[in-house]
């Protein structure tokens, strides 16, 4: 097991679920349709990846080459692209304009999948048995 992977995934969950329950019942009122997709997109793609630590973590896989790689570029991926998804979405509620971090979104994309590339770089080096 790896508790590195473990509690970035529990925090990344535990994050999720509270910032996907604001978007749904705090915000919902406040946004328009568009809006609220996005937000609710911004909050899946945070769990699904939350989960994915923690699979990586649970998994017990010998020492690979690649664990500070992949751990770095899907937590970066996920605050990119989920967080500037949660600020862009809510952008008409604040007075600071975050248009400008609308190219952050693909760079986190971009990054999540680089994560996923190395990971899979990773299970194709596995033996078989």
């Amino acid at each position: 097991m790896n508790r590195k992977f473990l509690i970035t995934g529990a925090i990344l969950g535990l994050l999720a679920v509270i910032i996907g329950a604001f978007g749904a019942h705090g915000l919902k009122p406040l946004l328009d349709e568009a809006a609220s997709d996005s937000f609710e997109t911004g909050a899946k793609y945070q769990m699904y990846h939350a989960l994915l630590f923690l699979l990586i973590g649970g998994f017990r896989l010998e020492p690979f080459r690649f664990q500070k790689p992949i751990f770095f570029l899907l937590l970066f991926g996920v605050i990119c692209f989920s967080g500037s998804i949660y600020l862009l979405a809510t952008n008409n509620l604040t007075p600071i304009d975050f248009s400008g971090i609308a190219l952050v979104t693909p760079l986190g994309g971009t990054l999540l999948i680089a994560g996923w590339t190395f990971l899979l770089l990773e299970f194709i080096k596995i033996k078989r048995k």
